[in-house]
This record gives C-alpha cells, structure tokens and sequence, in this order.
C-alpha cells in the first residue's frame, strides 16, 4: 500500500537525498544541451517530485493519477523519473527539447505517470478533477496528485477547480504547490499577491505546509493527505535553484540555462560529471524510447434512431436532450459509464431530462465554463462517454484554450454548443456566436456538425458517442422544419445513415447550387422554392460537416454555373472559404459567392436579425435572381 508507513528510514532519506544531487546534476546539463529550459523551478519543485513518483501507487490500471500543472518544469519531472528508473537517463539529458524527441519543454501525455499534457497554467487542478471524477463514478481507489507552480494560483480557473474538488467531495485529491515565491517577473506578491492558503482554507479544502526539499516532511504531508475526508493542499516551501548557491532565489534562472561560466560554477557546487560533449555528441543521435497511450477504449450502445415529424414541434436542442438520455438508458445499467456536464443552463440546452433520469452521472458546474471544459475533457479519456452542453459563446468561444488542450491530448469529448449564429436573437451580439466553425477548424484533431433538423440532430448524436475523438455538435435556439424529399419523406429518416465528411443533395438543380447546413438549410430550400416560380432550377446541398468537403458532391456540382453558400457565420470564417478552396483544386469555371454574417449582429428576434444582415428568404432570393436572370 501506498505511504503505509509512517515515516521514511534514514537510508531511504539517503537514497532521495543522493538521487535530488544528481537529478539536479541532469536539469543543468539537459537545458545547457538544449540552450533552453526552465531549470530554477526545476530544482525547487524536485524533491517533490522525487518522493511522489516514489511513493505513489504506480502499479495497474488503477494505480495513482499523477498531473503536473505548472508543465515547463519538465527538466524536473524527466530527471527524477529517470533517476528513479522510469526514463533512460542520458536519453534525457542529451534528447531534451530536440524536435520528434519525446522529452518536449513542457511536460506531455505519454511519458510514464504523465497523465496530462500541460503548460498552459492554471488548468492542472481541473485535470486532476477529472480524474479523481473518474475514481468517484466507479468507485476505485485512487489518489490523484495535481503538483502545482504558485504563481499560477492566480489564475481564475484554479478557484473554479477548487470550488468543484469541494462541491463533489473529491477527498482523493491530493494539491502540492511548490512555494518558490519567484515567476518571471520577481516575486509573486509583486507580481500578483494570491492568499493561498486563504483561499484553499476558505473553499473547504484541509492545508499543509512543509519544507518543500524535506523529504520526510513531504512524505509525511502526503501520507496525512490520503487519510483526510477532504481534498487536501500541501504548500511546500522550497527556494528556486535549490543546490547552486549563487541560483537561490534569482527570478533570472526560472526560465534561461546557464552561460558557460555559471554552468563551470554549477557543477563545482554539485560535484557531478562535466561531460556536456559526450551529450552533445549524442544528441546527434536518435533516441529509442517512445512514448505510449494508456486512454481507456468505450464500447457504448448507440441504440436506435428516433424519427419525427413537423407535428412533434420539437427544435435541435430537444431532439438532442431526448437522444441523450436514451443513450444513458441504454448503457449506465449496463455498466458503461456515461457523464454529462452543464454550466447552469440545463433546461436551454436540454441537459435536464437526462439530469433527472441519472443524477449521480450528471455534472452541474456552475457558471465556471473553463473548469468544466477541462474536467469533461479529461474524464473523457478514462473509459467515461462524456458530454459537454452549453452554450456556444460560452462553450467553444470562452474555452477555447481548453479545448485546444483537451484536443492536444486527444481527449474523447462530445461538446454540444446551441444558440449558434444569428439564431440566438434577442440576447444580442455577446451571444450571437458566429465564429464557432472557424475556432474548431483550428484544433487538428476535432470533428464539427451542424445538423439540419431533429431528425439529423438524433442520428449526429449516437454516431458522435460510437466514435472515438473529440466532436463539436452544433445547433441554433429555434424550432425549425424537419427536411423532406419532394414527396414529403423525412429526408433524415429510414434509410438515412449520418457519415462524417458526407455532403448531401437534398435538391437537384441545373443553374446555380446553394450549399447551406443548420438551421439555414431550409431556409435554403424556400429560395429554391421562391426562385422556381421564376424559371431558376436551384440545387440544394446539406454541408453538415462544415470543416469537411465532400469531394464527390462537389465533383457533381463542377458543371453548374454559379455556386453560393449560405449561413449564419462570419462570411469570411465560414464555409465559403472551404466550398472556394475545394472548387479552385477542381478547376471550377463558373461564378462563386458567399452569404454569411459580416458584422456584431443587433438584438431582435431571428427573423429581424437576418433581414438585417440581408439573410432572410426574400433578399437572398432577389439578390440570386438578378444574377441568375
């Protein structure tokens, strides 16, 4: 069992004391090598590092959970694993910021007991949420070490993790901030003062303080720690470069290696090898460890489709909500896990219902978007369906960088933004997001849909929760017709299966092609219908994945003389640029034009707000026919 010993014996005292010179020895060395690095904080968080990674569960598929917030202390992390035997030493040292190599500047999923990818300050206490979550839902018995820079303690999502580790009862997380008092800019009560242990104290949290290079005392804080019925923060007091007299203390070496002269200093101080050339020469080399993955595979139920028609008067978000809670009917008995997060807006995004059928596998986080961005993100990783709702100024606009984490490390979350576009209408522009498109096409590994009706919404929904990867599905506020055939068939009905990067024809027409998704589409079919009265034959094609053409349908379209597309985003982010691109790689001849959102839109209802952009039914068609005509 872990830290089921009261206290360390002298020769174990020895053992870290000797592994702390020479880890110290290899941070130098490794940043001198790469020219680049942070190795003052490196030496003040080690000795933390050093008795976590020795004496944490590391065994099996429920052993401890270990996230390294403060990430560009990386130099600190690698050597303590690889004093201790997890990592090849001189791979380390000589592969240290090399490109390919796997020992990057900022720490990384994938390295042994790295369970998080981070650097970006401020949100490891959030990852750590996650995973404690994961222990929570199934009941396992892990502990979670989030370890921690101070400086960061300043940042807004550290207090959202806090507030959520207490409301949830996470007393299997276990904080350590590495109290050096320096970041960048000096001092960190002159950079900005942050109470920390007020604050921990004052959000129901249990708090430590140690000496941050005593490893009796830092074992005895983490032993104390797993016992405590409340998540518990240790605050270590440590000194940056720790071990080189003349780095104690100076802000200068948090983030620059040493010049030659100081490194000659250094290793006086230190007493180890000077070998810098032997390293140099190797670096040239390739290195043999590689990283692996430790991500849990789903196996989920998708269960059946549910088709409806106009007389069911439901809207996107509705056909979501009902989707999802059929999903956890079908696979929270059955033992495969299912969670689902919300930020204070269940009965608008349609959270509710599932919320009320399963309440222990529902998330309400509050308006603290950037916690829960994080937390869903990681316990999506962990063997956990994971859902996200809200809205879309709020879940992809205000999270961005969460999200671009959550995709760095290839998370498994299913992000669900409604009040997209102009749609959102009275509440105005601060919620008029129209540049979600454009954001998720940024992030490599994320998959976006925009579904045209209820029916395409229910379908977009149980794909997206059998597929592996991260998606973005989307929908406006309002109620909307469901798409037909001609003959009046559900066009996404029997027969219908959703294919990501699928383009569909909904209309076949031989002068122009509207291409259109979402709630424009079939506002799109009634400029077809508007512009036949005149003799126009109008084609009208469904682009539910909007960062994704479809080469066939485009293919098809290439003898048609004028193509537009149509919707409810910034004109200049949206699919047009995507529709160009693929038309001018097929050497398309004919006329192309955009029709999208081009300013901040008003406050008004959906209708006043397109007329205003000159989106409605009637100008777009009038503006076609004096084209087309």
């Amino acid at each position: 069992m872990p830290f089921d010993r009261e206290e360390l014996t002298e020769d174990e005292l020895g053992r870290l004391r000797e592994f702390s010179k020479q880890a110290k020895g290899d941070i130098l060395k490794m940043t001198k090598i790469a020219g680049s690095g942070h190795p003052g904080g490196s030496m003040s968080s080690l000795d933390i590092y050093l008795v976590v990674f020795s004496y944490a569960d590391l065994s099996g598929d429920k052993r401890d959970r270990i996230v390294v917030s403060h990430g560009h202390t990386s130099p600190g992390v690698y050597s303590a694993l690889a004093r201790l035997g997890h990592l090849p030493v001189d791979e380390v040292v000589a592969f240290f910021r090399k490109a390919g190599s796997p020992y990057e500047g900022h720490v990384v999923r994938g390295i042994p007991y790295i369970d998080w990818s981070t650097g970006n300050l401020g949100q490891g206490l959030s990852a750590g949420c996650g995973f404690a979550l994961r222990a929570t839902i199934d009941k396992e018995d892990f502990h979670v070490y989030v370890l921690m820079s101070d400086g960061e303690q300043a940042k807004g999502q550290v207090a959202e993790a806090r507030r959520f580790a207490s409301k949830f009862g996470l007393a299997n997380i276990t904080v350590v901030i590495d109290y050096n008092k320096i970041q960048i800019g000096g001092n960190v009560n002159k950079v900005m003062p942050v109470r920390i242990i007020e604050d921990y104290l004052a959000d129901g949290w249990d708090v430590i303080e140690i000496d941050g290079h005593n490893h009796s005392e830092i074992y005895t804080a983490l032993r104390r720690a797993r016992k405590t019925p409340r998540p518990t923060c240790v605050v270590a007091n440590t000194i940056i470069g720790k071990g080189v007299p003349f780095m104690e203390g100076k802000e200068e070496y948090h983030g620059r290696a040493l010049n030659d002269s100081e490194y000659s200093k250094a290793v006086e101080a230190l007493g180890f090898e000077d070998d810098l050339s032997a390293y140099r020469e190797k670096r040239k080399g390739i290195w043999g460890w590689q990283p692996s993955s430790d991500a849990r595979s789903i196996t989920i139920d998708p269960g059946q489709a549910f088709t409806y028609s106009d007389a069911d008067g439901l809207d996107n978000r509705t056909a979501f909500g009902k989707a999802l809670k059929d999903l956890g009917a079908r696979n929270i008995p059955f033992g495969r896990p299912v969670a689902v997060f919300d930020c204070d807006l269940a009965s608008s995004v349609k959270t509710s219902d599932f919320a009320a059928a399963f309440p222990e596998c529902f998330f309400e986080g509050g308006v603290q978007e950037h916690n829960t961005a994080t937390v869903s993100g990681v316990l999506s990783t962990m063997g956990v369906l994971t859902f996200f709702a809200d809205f879309g100024a709020f879940g992809i606009d205000e999270t961005y960088n969460q999200h671009r984490l959550n995709d760095i490390n290839r998370a498994n979350l299913k992000l669900v933004v409604t009040h997209l576009g102009l749609d959102v209408g009275q509440d105005g522009k601060t919620h008029q997001c129209v540049d979600y498109a454009a954001l998720a096409r940024n992030l490599h590994n994320m998959r976006t849909i925009m579904p045209a009706d209820v029916n395409q919404t229910d379908r977009v929904v149980r794909f997206a929760a059998s597929e592996q990867g991260n998606f973005l599905i989307g929908m406006g506020r309002s109620k909307g017709p469901v798409i037909c055939h001609e003959d009046g068939r559900a066009f996404f009905s029997n027969g219908y299966s959703f294919a990501y990067g699928k383009m569909e024809v909904v209309r076949q027409g031989r002068d122009a092609a509207i291409i259109s998704y979402g709630c424009m589409l079939s506002r799109a079919l009634q400029i077809r219908d508007l512009l036949s009265r005149s003799g126009v034959d109008v084609a009208v094609v469904n682009m539910p994945c909007v960062n994704e053409t479809d080469d066939d349908v485009i293919r098809s379209l290439i003898n048609v003389p004028f193509i537009c597309t149509y919707e409810d985003h910034n004109v200049a982010t949206g699919i047009g640029p995507q529709i160009a691109y693929s038309l001018l790689n097929m050497h398309y001849t004919g006329r192309v034009m955009s029709f999208g959102v081009k300013r901040y839109g008003l406050s008004g209802d959906t209708e006043e707000l397109l007329r205003a952009e000159g989106l409605d039914v009637d100008a777009v068609a009038e503006t076609l026919l004096g084209i087309l005509k």
